[in-house]
């Protein structure tokens, strides 16, 4: 993007122009403080190498085992893919599938869609399918939790080296590396860049006051004036559909939100996991987790797992809720403070995933039969549904409805 180009922010919707950004640097908002544009040097470049690396750490991450447990004188390990079918083995589909999406599957397909995405624009022949593909990337990134399922190992490891000897595979190796290389790759990739290298377009002009609203894509990022290029509803360069606002955005997330309110109750309450050891069986709660790591002296631990597990979703659901209440209100009270709170949803979400990794790494390793065995109780379940709510809730709550009640001659929004 250029210097002085008219640009709409995201989060608050404001139409500013973009100050010339150097290398590295970053534009925010005059009004909310959200990031307008990143300026990465070399973005695409950088990007395609680091994907590359990410496909090899990959397939060598699934080729191995990461853990083996060694326990009276039996022997078990665990891949990658195989966390998802011991809980699959255990007759619970959902949670099977969500680990599988998390861990193996998402990560897996953005690898091949930035590669499907960027090589060709390194070689500068773009194929009709490469938009379609880069309309894929911002709704997939959220639920690659490869950082996520790497802490969790960390977690399993202390309660494991407690009952049984455990070894460190190659893939183990392999997972960390690949949590690094992921993140370098999203932190180098520049959609702007990628949509002005797929279809470079004029930038929209300033609006005059008698000119309808500008309409901003979230997908490319673009300005669009509502005039005959956009009569079909459709971003003049992406061709995704175009919205003043996200549809039915507060009916949706109310929904979401009080299914994942439902849930949590449940999700603290009932069993997460069940264990049996030479002959003694017990069950765990999320907070007796807690408590089992505080016995053992791992307290670091512990407050990992009830951040992570307790507090992080309901903060969430709080935030989500005091957002709601305070839309439907129209409050016009600290406006940016409020769009930092929506920004911090979208961040912590994916970490209360911990537990049902840890849970899904025992479930393969502690699998010795009379010897000893963990399992997947009913509140994982309920635990995965507050997850997946709090974070689809997050996506469908559009922050430019905390400004519509508050913009006070701040000029035109998008």
């Amino acid at each position: 993007m250029t210097g002085n180009e008219l640009i709409g922010c995201h989060d608050c919707g404001l139409l500013q122009r973009l100050p010339d950004v150097p290398a590295s640097g970053v534009a925010t908002c005059t009004r909310c403080g959200s990031a307008l544009y990143r300026r990465k040097p070399h973005g695409v470049e950088r990007a395609l190498a680091l994907t590359a690396a990410g496909l090899i750490l990959f397939v060598i991450a699934n080729s191995f085992p990461f853990l083996v447990l060694e326990m009276k004188g039996q022997m078990t390990q665990i891949t990658l893919y195989g966390a998802a079918g011991a809980i699959l083995d255990q007759g619970m589909p959902s949670i099977a599938v969500l680990v599988f999406a998390t861990s193996v599957l998402a990560p897996f397909l953005l690898l091949i869609l930035l590669l499907a995405v960027l090589a060709p624009l390194r070689t500068g022949a773009v194929p009709p399918f490469v938009p379609f593909l880069a309309r894929l990337l911002p709704r997939l990134t959220p639920w690659v939790m490869t950082e996520v399922f790497a802490l969790s190992i960390l977690v399993a490891l202390v309660k494991l080296t407690n009952m049984a000897d455990v070894l460190l595979g190659i893939s183990l190796y392999a997972i960390f590396g690949l949590m690094f290389v992921l993140s370098a790759t999203l932190s180098n990739l520049d959609l702007h860049d990628i949509w002005e290298r797929i279809s470079p377009v004029s930038p929209a002009r300033e609006p005059s006051p008698s000119d309808a609203r500008p309409i901003l894509c979230h997908t490319c990022g673009l300005l669009n004036a509502p005039n005959g290029e956009t009569a079909d509803g459709r971003c003049r360069r992406c061709r995704d559909d175009l919205h003043p606002r996200k549809p039915n955005s507060l009916q949706r997330t109310w929904a979401l939100v009080i299914a994942a309110m439902v849930c949590y109750l449940p999700a603290n309450m009932m069993p997460i996991m069940i264990s049996g050891y030479g002959g003694w069986y017990r069950s765990d709660t999320i907070m007796e987790g807690v408590i089992y790591m505080l016995l053992y002296d791992s307290w670091v631990l512990a407050v990992i797992i009830f951040v992570a597990s307790v507090l992080v979703p309901l903060t969430k659901i709080l935030i989500l809720l005091y957002l709601l209440i305070s839309v439907r209100m129209r409050s016009r009270w600290r406006p940016q403070d409020r769009t930092r709170l929506y920004r911090v949803t979208e961040i912590i979400g994916k970490w209360s995933m911990v537990d049902i990794y840890v849970v899904a790494i025992m479930a393969v390793l502690v699998n010795l039969g009379n010897f000893g065995f963990v399992r997947a109780g009913l509140g994982a379940i309920f635990f995965g549904a507050v997850v997946v709510f709090t974070m689809i809730a997050a996506m469908s709550f559009d922050p430019r409805l905390i400004w519509d009640a508050a913009e006070r001659n701040h000029g035109a929004t998008a």
